[in-house]
């Protein structure tokens, strides 16, 4: 997959390299920070990566961004509780399995024995 015609990874290692050297020259971003910037970044390639490969991983992909924004924003100042962090997870949770139970199938039995009713065995007197 290419995204601007580059790999995804190539694309993030620059934005690293940019993000550490613009905070050597003065941008106020700590290494946490910028710890949450790249694995928010990383989030946003993998869901990216999980809609246009069509692996069936769109629902992972959107909780794990849906966490990831939160550290990010956990990170630069917003102050949170335990209690509201699951909250917010909660929601997001809920609305991607909402959405994924319309798109989910169950597999199909196989076992012959399993398609039958328990009365098709017996004989009408």
């Amino acid at each position: 997959m290419k995204i601007f015609g580059r790999e995804p990874v190539y694309i993030l290692a620059f934005i690293a390299v940019a993000l550490k050297l613009a905070s050597a020259y003065g941008l106020d971003v700590s290494d946490d920070m910028q710890g949450a910037i790249m694995a928010f970044l990383s989030l946003v390639v993998a869901l990216i990566t999980a809609i246009v490969l069509k692996t069936g991983a769109v629902g992972a992909a959107v909780i794990n961004l849906a966490q990831g924004t939160l550290a990010l924003f956990l990170a630069f100042g917003l102050d949170m509780t335990a209690e509201q962090q699951a909250l917010w997870m909660l929601i997001v949770e809920s609305a991607v399995a909402l959405w994924l139970r319309e798109r989910v199938t169950a597999p199909v039995v196989s076992v012959p024995i399993e398609g039958r009713a328990p009365t098709a065995f017996t004989k009408a007197a």
